[in-house]
């Protein structure tokens, strides 16, 4: 073992990882912001602050918003912490969906130049800074050429207004299509031991084209934790994961009894089942041939440290084949509604 690593193990901190061929050096393991002021239910903002600070001392640079999240108040509420660190962290932010105020179940799509421009100012002026690091196009607006896209992300670039290009839930085609326009940084896209999809066309591309992997939802959105079975018996009304078919009706106790050798190898291993699920996912990384930098959400320090513990983790082959069955007998889809995934468009 190096002395960096011996260092790293000893003080808890995550090793650090090249984000895509000449993309930026971060955390390991980053982390998805979006639950500490959005979607998932009340939070203790003071507790999700400290989550933010204790997140950057184990090492976790790349922190991950979006201007949907909220209407903008998430990147608001990330602005002082971003502002106090700026030049030890890297800034993911987001644009192209959006909510209809007139019926918050409908999601809209929109990549066309003009709203980009629309969007990228507003999330600077929210977050405070003059430069976005990492900057998705959240989702693919299959009405408008990709290059077309692109080509005016692009343009920010050039500007000053943002330092890399990323993307969000696309096919393999369409990111080699966005990078024969632009070099792409990072693909995310929700993989984990439930979602595999990305796996047929988007990872083999990531690979051939030196994009570092970015999963969101790596632990099923706390539902690989076993922190809850049924989302209606067991979350608030406003969490909307009440609204995920894989977390509702039958396909919550079918899914549920799927996590039984996750956390047989937890208990062997003397972790949780939480750091086996991202262990698995951070191991895709030297299977696939690319950077995999994960993003689990969290609004608790406890919970950052045990993320955090999960790069440490190495799992055996036994145990992989374990895990290997699982994504193939999930019920339910990730959402209600595909279409706005690339699953929808494989």
């Amino acid at each position: 073992m190096s002395d960096k690593k011996s260092r790293s193990a000893h003080d808890g901190r995550i090793e650090k990882v090249r984000l895509g061929t000449g993309g930026p050096e971060v955390g390991s393991q980053g982390l998805g912001c979006m639950g500490m002021s959005f979607a998932y239910g009340p939070t203790d903002a003071d507790e999700a602050r400290a989550t933010l600070e204790r997140a950057l001392e184990l090492g976790v640079t790349l922190y991950d918003t979006a201007d949907v999240y909220g209407d903008g108040e998430n990147e608001k509420f990330l602005a002082p912490f971003v502002r106090a660190h700026r030049d030890e962290i890297v800034l993911a932010t987001k644009f192209a969906l959006g909510i209809d105020p007139a019926d918050p179940g409908r999601r809209t799509i929109r990549n066309d130049r003009a709203y980009l421009r629309h969007c990228v100012e507003g999330s600077l002026r929210r977050l405070g800074v003059e430069r976005i690091d990492l900057y998705y196009m959240h989702r693919r607006d299959v009405n408008v050429p990709i290059e077309e896209t692109v080509g005016a992300m692009a343009e920010l670039v050039d500007e000053g207004k943002v330092s890399y290009l990323g993307l969000s839930e696309v096919t393999g085609a369409e990111l080699r299509a966005a990078h024969a326009v632009h070099p792409i940084t990072a693909l995310q896209s929700e993989w984990s031991l439930f979602s595999r999809d990305i796996e047929k066309t988007a990872v083999p591309a990531a690979a051939e084209l030196g994009v570092g992997l970015v999963p969101y939802s790596p632990l099923g959105r706390g539902f690989l934790t076993g922190s809850f079975v049924h989302a209606e018996h067991e979350l608030s009304a406003d969490d909307f994961r009440r609204q995920q078919p894989r977390f509702t009706g039958d396909n919550a106790a079918a899914n549920a009894a799927l996590l039984e050798p996750v956390r047989k190898i937890a208990e062997g291993r003397g972790a949780t089942p939480g750091q086996v699920a991202l262990a698995w996912v951070q191991q895709r990384a030297p299977l696939h041939g690319l950077a995999v930098v994960p993003i689990p959400g969290t609004r608790r320090r406890g919970r950052i440290e045990e993320n955090t513990a999960a790069t440490h983790l190495i799992l055996t082959e036994s145990e992989l084949s374990l895990l290997e069955p699982i994504a193939a007998r999930v019920a339910g889809g990730r959402y209600a509604d595909m279409t706005f995934t690339s699953a929808a468009r494989e």
